[in-house]
């Protein structure tokens, strides 16, 4: 059998160590290469002759989710693996909701992403471990990442914003403390007040009602 595959990344070094990867397998045959999700599409409507797309995700243009729903209903039949570094609940669950068939991160090694695809092309969902694991949370606590609850007149303090600003930045706990020169119990503890005030109970529920509340 041989899968003919397409790459979707704005990064040309990232493309090129994808292909490399695939390079060691001879049932795999490289279709095309596109940059965002309009070059994608522009490129499927030449020639839609692709079993599965490897998909990035932070694209110019249109992003990976956004081109997944577009492909998906309008070529239903090709397979799509998320291939990204984004391994966040939200890109996780709007990239299933758009239709994606598997996700990957790209530090996957080539045996597992040879038998990723081959898993994908006979009807499973092939994810890395954690990402199943995230997966399998989401499922189980699922979260409205279009409102994520709205709660009238929440008050932060000034150091509290603070730390959600730099939370919401993706910063670790002991790079905020030395950012804000404090200690990480004490940054610890505002993120204890802020989830509790804002009723969440995860650092992406915080940022996204702090978001939906204009409060960063």
């Amino acid at each position: 059998m041989n899968i003919k595959i397409a790459i979707v990344d704005d990064n040309s070094f990232l493309i090129k160590t994808v292909q490399e990867k695939l390079s060691f397998f001879e049932d795999f045959s490289l279709k095309f290469t596109a940059e965002n999700g309009l070059d994608l599409i522009e490129k499927l409507e030449k020639n839609h002759n692709v079993d599965l797309i490897l998909m990035d995700i932070e694209m110019p243009k249109m992003n990976g989710i956004e081109a997944t729903g577009f492909v998906k209903q309008k070529y239903p039949q090709i397979k799509i693996i998320m291939l990204t570094v984004f391994d966040n609940d939200e890109n996780i669950f709007n990239a299933i909701k758009a239709g994606a068939d598997g996700y990957l991160l790209k530090e996957v090694n080539p045996k597992d992403l040879h038998q990723g695809i081959l898993d994908t092309m006979n009807g499973g969902a092939t994810m890395t471990p954690s990402i199943a694991m995230k997966t399998l949370k989401l499922f189980r606590n699922p979260i409205d990442f279009e409102s994520v609850g709205d709660c009238d007149d929440i008050k932060l303090t000034a150091r509290e914003v603070e730390v959600l600003e730099q939370l919401s930045k993706g910063l670790k706990y002991n790079a905020i403390a030395e950012n804000l020169f404090l200690s990480i119990g004490t940054i610890r503890k505002h993120v204890e007040n802020i989830y509790a005030k804002l009723q969440v109970h995860n650092k992406l529920e915080a940022i996204q009602k702090a978001k939906n509340n204009n409060l960063i």
